[in-house]
């Protein structure tokens, strides 16, 4: 039997399966980024038509393609941030408006290149605003309030907001970390806890009272988890042990089997909580005679 790789953060426990688990996510958070290649594509073609331009306008698309290359970078990170936020019932809205910043960028950028050319300064200027318009119009603004529940106090989501920031930045360091090794399977099996945890996560932002019971998942034994990934992972790439392996995979199978059983028994108490409220409103009903 496989020994526990990083065992001092795992839940208790016992797994030994070597099957990969497929629980998809409760709302699966969409790649909202395609296409976003082809916004780098203008810097490129900027700086190579104004190579025989002279040195000052060399200097002006340089860093026309540099604000046109700042712009399709935030544009993809405000995507990306904006799908996080649409993925759950409880978020905070971005610190940085991604977005926005980018469609001023476009603008600048916009308005350089086009100097760089016949157009004149007040043509340029015209140019910069309709393409930071169309910018907007295409990928629109950056959610502007955090978004919350009805019926719940705002102190409590707020905790909740924190401790799931801080499981999703460790459950993303963990897919970027095994990454590296381009495996297959253990890219799948990653993903497959990756799936499991965010499902408690979601479960603890749909009834912010599961947060004491999830804490310590959401938070020490997601970092545990993240901790020994990379350790797995640079010790994997400079020597390929098969043990190693093993034992990584083992504590994939216990981390993932305690989270779904902890997420299972959240549920049913709050199906428990749900059927004693019930019962206590039909009593009080029959009691008034209604």
């Amino acid at each position: 039997m496989a020994k526990k790789f990083g065992g001092k953060y795992s839940p208790n426990g016992t797994s030994s399966g070597a099957d990969i688990r497929e629980t998809p996510p409760d709302r699966p958070i969409e790649d909202n980024t395609k296409g976003t290649t082809l916004l780098f594509v203008p810097a490129i073609i900027l700086v190579f038509t104004s190579i025989n331009d002279g040195p000052a306008m060399l200097a002006i698309a340089l860093l026309g393609a540099a604000l046109l290359t700042f712009a399709a970078w935030f544009t993809r990170e405000g995507l990306k941030a904006q799908a996080e936020y649409d993925a759950r019932r409880v978020a905070r809205k971005p610190a940085i408006p991604r977005k926005m910043i980018a469609s001023l960028a476009t603008g600048l950028g916009v308005t350089l290149a086009a100097y760089t050319g016949d157009t004149g300064l007040v043509g340029s200027v015209i140019y910069g605003i309709v393409g930071a318009v169309l910018h907007t119009v295409a990928f629109g603004v950056d959610p502007l309030k955090d978004k919350r529940m009805e019926g719940v106090d705002t102190f409590q989501q707020d905790r909740v907001a924190r401790v799931v920031d801080q499981a999703d930045a460790s459950l993303a360091a963990m897919k970027d970390h095994i990454a590296r090794l381009e495996d297959r399977d253990l890219t799948a099996r990653v993903a497959s806890f990756d799936a499991t945890a965010r499902k408690m996560a979601r479960t603890v932002e749909e009834d912010p009272r599961d947060l004491t019971r999830a804490r310590k998942y959401l938070g020490v034994y997601l970092e545990g988890a993240r901790d020994a990934t990379v350790k797995f992972v640079d010790l994997y790439t400079r020597k390929p042990d098969p043990s190693v392996r093993t034992d990584y995979i083992a504590l994939l199978d216990d981390l993932q089997d305690n989270f779904a059983a902890r997420t299972d028994k959240m549920m049913e108490d709050d199906r428990t909580d749900m059927d004693i409220e019930i019962k206590v409103l039909r009593d009080r009903l029959q009691r008034d005679g209604l």
